[in-house]
C-alpha cells in the first residue's frame, strides 16, 4: 500500500479467474486458446487478404481491416494476463498497470462500436444511394472516419484512469475478472465514486449507445429501401449483404449490454454469470467476426480459396 496523509492506493490488485472452478483453470485454458489463437490467426488473414487482393480495395472492406485490427487489440489486450492466470496462476497486476491494460480495453470496445456504426452506414449507402456510393465513401473519407473513431475514443476516455486514480481504495484488492475493467475498480474504491459513475455512464450512452440507435436506424432506413425493390431476388440479394455485418453487431452489442447492465444494477447476479459475460464480451468477438466474415462473404472467401491454390501451386 502507498500512504500520503489520508490517501491510500493498492500497489497491485489481485485478478480472479473463473470462481468456484480455480483447479480447473489449466483445463479451462484450452478453449481460450482455441479462441485467442482463432482471433489472432483469423483477423490477420482477413487483413493479409484485403490487403493482396485489389478488387477488395473498396470501403466495405476497408472498414472490415479497421474491425480486424481493432479485433487484434482486444484479443492481444487480455490475452497476457488471462492466460498468466489460468496456466502460472499470476493473478498479481500492479496498480498502473491494471490502469493502462482498462483504458486500451475500453478504447478499442468503443471504436469497435464505432466500425460496426460506420460499416452499416456503407451498407446503407451501398443499398440505398448504390450509384453515388464511391463518390461519398471515398478513399479520403474512409480514412478520415477512420481517424475520428479512433480520436473519439481516446479523448472520451481520456479522463477515466485520473478518476480512478484519484480515488481512496481500502479493504479489498481482488478484481472479478482476469483483465482490468472500469466499474470492477471503482467499485473496489472506499471514496465518493458518483462522479465516476456520472461520467462513465454519460460517455457510454454518448458513444456505444448512440452507435447503437445509429445502426438500428440504419437498418431500419435499409429494410425500407430493400422492400421497395421490385423482385425478391433482388431483395434477398441486398439483405445479403448485411448478414455478416448484423451478425457483428449481435455478437459484439449483446454481451457489453449485457455486462453493463450486471455492473451496474447486477449486485445479486452470481459471480460466475458476471464472469462468462464479460469473457464473451472481450473474447468471442475478435474470435467470431473473421469466421463470420470468412463463411458469408463470398469476396473473402474466394480471395482466400485463391490465395491457398496459389500456395498449394
Amino acid at each position: 500500500w502507498e500512504f500520503n496523509g489520508s490517501f491510500y492506493q493498492p500497489s497491485a490488485f489481485l485478478m480472479m479467474g473463473i470462481p468456484g472452478l480455480e483447479a480447473l483453470h489449466p483445463w479451462i485454458s484450452i478453449p481460450f486458446c482455441a479462441l485467442y489463437l482463432t482471433a489472432l490467426l483469423g483477423n490477420c488473414v482477413i487483413l493479409f487478404i484485403i490487403r493482396k487482393t485489389q478488387s477488395l480495395h473498396e470501403p466495405m472492406y476497408y472498414f472490415l481491416s479497421m474491425l480486424a485490427v481493432t479485433d487484434l487489440g482486444l484479443a492481444l489486450c487480455t490475452l497476457p494476463t488471462t492466460l498468466g492466470l489460468f496456466w502460472f496462476n499470476v493473478r498479481r497486476i500492479g496498480f498502473d498497470a491494471c490502469l493502462t491494460q482498462m483504458y486500451f480495453i475500453h478504447i478499442l470496445s468503443f471504436i469497435e462500436s464505432s466500425v460496426l456504426l460506420a460499416m452499416a452506414f456503407d451498407r446503407f449507402i451501398a443499398i440505398s444511394h448504390p450509384l453515388r456510393h464511391p463518390s461519398i465513401l471515398t478513399k479520403t473519407t474512409v480514412l478520415k472516419i477512420g481517424l475520428a473513431i479512433v480520436l473519439r475514443g481516446m479523448v472520451s476516455l481520456l479522463p477515466i484512469p485520473f478518476l480512478l486514480k484519484r480515488l481512496t481504495y481500502c479493504g479489498k484488492t481482488e478484481l472479478s475478472h482476469s483483465f482490468c475493467f472500469h466499474p470492477d475498480i471503482m467499485n473496489l474504491a472506499c471514496a465518493d465514486i458518483k462522479v465516476n459513475v456520472f461520467y462513465g455512464m454519460i460517455i457510454l450512452l454518448s458513444t456505444v449507445g448512440m452507435d447503437f440507435i445509429f445502426i438500428v436506424l440504419s437498418y431500419i432506413l435499409i429494410i425500407r429501401t430493400v422492400v421497395s425493390l421490385t423482385t425478391r431476388e433482388e431483395c434477398l440479394k441486398a439483405l445479403n449483404t448485411c448478414v455478416s455485418h448484423i451478425c457483428a453487431v449481435l455478437v459484439f452489442f449483446i454481451p457489453m449490454i449485457g455486462l453493463s447492465m450486471i455492473h451496474r444494477f447486477g449486485k445479486d447476479v452470481p459471480p460466475l454469470v458476471n464472469t462468462l459475460v464479460a469473457y464473451t464480451y472481450l473474447i468471442i468477438p475478435p474470435a467470431l467476426n473473421p469466421v463470420i466474415y470468412s463463411i458469408k462473404s463470398t469476396h473473402i472467401r474466394e480471395a482466400l480459396l485463391r490465395a491457398l491454390r496459389r500456395k498449394r501451386g
